[in-house]
């Protein structure tokens, strides 16, 4: 049985947590509630405290989901991370809570579109230098922006991972080394293709590796295993 190479990233810090270089692999699952229901996500948070989730994730869309997050992760150890999904200016009420904020290149073009996206990555990493957070860079088939689409055509593997690269290169000019990047498509084949091409690109860079609409059981489960 042939062993799988290792790869020798440098390692970010989440929370408490090392990823990449030596340390194990981190195993990230999400609550799959609304936020404001308060009672339903603490109770998320707490089993999977205890089925040993390396990192959570929690949804984030509003002020009021803010809000609500301050006010149930008591007592829960676990690095939360959070997605700045379409507004990324939540990162400032977020960044005090969670140890990880996501943000999606594609969907920085719908909100403040006076503004350039090299200023939105800017102010992003700032926030969470400010705060102690790392960074994921989520790069989505579903949300490519749309001069790399232009570029590329319909080759999104190198659309993807060209828009990888350069927002590792943007991070990297602001002197922010705490991210991690993601590659991720809804086609198991295509996610193994995209992150394989921008390993051999960015080799220092840890890996968030997922699939991403998996969809329901079972197709869902087959491509998340």
């Amino acid at each position: 049985r042939a062993m799988i190479p290792s790869r020798k990233t440098r390692k970010v810090r989440i929370g408490s947590l090392e990823i990449g270089g030596d340390a194990p692999i981190a195993v990230q699952s999400m609550a799959a509630t609304r936020t404001q229901d308060r009672a339903a996500t603490r109770r998320q948070l707490e089993l999977l405290q205890a089925a040993g989730a390396d990192v959570i994730r929690v949804a984030i869309d509003s002020p009021k989901d803010a809000e609500a997050l301050a006010e149930i992760t008591d007592g829960i150890d676990v690095p939360l991370s959070v997605d700045l999904q379409e507004n990324y200016r939540l990162a400032e009420l977020v960044g005090p809570l969670v140890d990880k904020l996501r943000y999606i290149p594609g969907h920085l073009l719908h909100h403040e579109k006076q503004k350039s996206v090299e200023d939105k990555v800017r102010w992003i990493a700032e926030t969470a230098r400010a705060h102690g957070c790392a960074i994921r860079i989520g790069v989505n088939a579903g949300s490519i922006a749309p001069e790399y689409k232009e570029r590329f055509g319909d080759d999104d593997v190198a659309a993807l991972v060209q828009c990888a690269v350069d927002h590792c290169a943007l991070l990297d000019r602001f002197d922010f080394s705490d991210y991690v990047v993601s590659l991720k498509d809804s086609d198991p084949k295509h996610v193994g293709d995209v992150n394989t091409r921008f390993a051999d690109a960015r080799p220092d860079v840890p890996l968030h590796l997922g699939v991403t609409e998996a969809g329901i059981p079972p197709e869902g489960v087959i491509k998340t295993r």
